[in-house]
């Protein structure tokens, strides 16, 4: 860690007591000035800071994500986790990829905020700072290509479980990789992977997945607004850092064994969209469609107009109005 990681590690373990700047300074070696430059910086990246004339402590809301704080949240399961947290990056899904070769399977990349963020179909995924939390995992399953998707049904229902068990929420899924809060989504999901070709394997597989935790300042950008959501309408402590421990804890027991696909069942009780009348999109075009069902595979079954159905294992459905 570096100093100013090291000063906010004192802070979050003190709680909520008070730590005097000479108290700081003589654990981490730092002169008093160090100290001060230190916490101003932590405000900077969206630490709140009491400060009196008996030091330093985190305030009530102070939702900054920092390793010691995930950790803290992760307990037993901190062992199985290899974790960089980021203030900024690109994109997590590109920084893992990137490095997808020498880092061990469960290495997590965390970051505050991304440049380029990036959802399904080379979209943008908007990553304001000091509002989400973007995070990807690498993943080595003994998994045949086809069943990839099981990675992004077992992140979707990840992300619900740790929704619920952080807030009074309840998240539903529409198919296939995003997850809703009150209407609108909050949280979207991006699998990417490398192909044993002599297998059929997965050589690796990167799970990326974005949390809208609160509404930035002065809301969502305005071709956004109708659609992206927030799951907490006020600050909350440490919020973002129990959000994504609690995803990470959840998202680890169900790839445990992702061949039997455990988290089927969840994926399809939370699904919002079965019975809708749908628009199936493909190559631009559109077709009318009823969503049926999702079967064990977590593939949408649909009925066209005509009559025929279909089961999608990939793609993109609208709901129809």
């Amino acid at each position: 860690m570096n100093t100013r990681q090291q000063v906010a590690a004192l802070l979050e373990q003190g709680g909520s007591e008070y730590i005097s700047g000479s108290a700081i300074a003589q654990s981490l070696g730092l002169t008093r000035a160090a100290v001060w430059k230190c916490i101003k910086q932590l405000e900077d990246e969206g630490y709140s800071i009491e400060s009196t004339k008996r030091g330093y402590r985190l305030g009530g809301l102070s939702d900054a994500i920092s390793e010691g704080s995930i950790r803290r949240y992760l307990g037993s399961l901190s062992a199985v986790y290899s974790l960089e947290v980021l203030g900024s990056v690109d994109s997590t899904n590109n920084y893992l990829k990137s490095r997808a070769a020498e880092l061990p399977a469960w290495h997590a990349v965390v970051a505050s905020s991304q440049s380029a963020g990036r959802g399904r179909l080379g979209r943008s995924f908007a990553s304001p700072a000091g509002t989400g939390v973007y995070l990807s995992v690498l993943l080595r399953p003994q998994l045949p290509a086809q069943e990839a998707l099981r990675i992004t049904t077992a992140a979707a229902v990840a992300a619900c479980l740790a929704i619920e068990e952080c807030t009074d929420e309840k998240p539903s899924i529409k198919w296939v990789n995003d997850v809703f809060v009150r209407g609108k989504k909050t949280c979207g999901i991006l699998t990417e992977a490398s192909i044993d070709i002599e297998s059929g394997g997965l050589d690796w597989a990167v799970m990326g997945i974005g949390f809208n935790v609160y509404e930035p300042e002065g809301g969502f950008p305005e071709e956004l607004k109708d659609i992206a959501g927030a799951i907490s309408p006020v600050r909350a402590r440490d919020l973002r850092s129990r959000i994504t421990a609690a995803f990470l804890k959840a998202f680890y027991g169900l790839c445990e064994d992702l061949c039997s696909n455990s988290a089927a069942g969840e994926y399809k009780k939370r699904s919002f969209i079965i019975g809708k009348h749908i628009n199936v999109i493909r190559s631009g075009q559109v077709r009318p469609a009823q969503a049926l069902d999702i079967d064990e595979e977590c593939r949408l079954i649909v009925r066209y107009e005509d009559g025929s159905t279909e089961a999608l294992s990939s793609g993109e459905v609208s709901v129809r109005t």
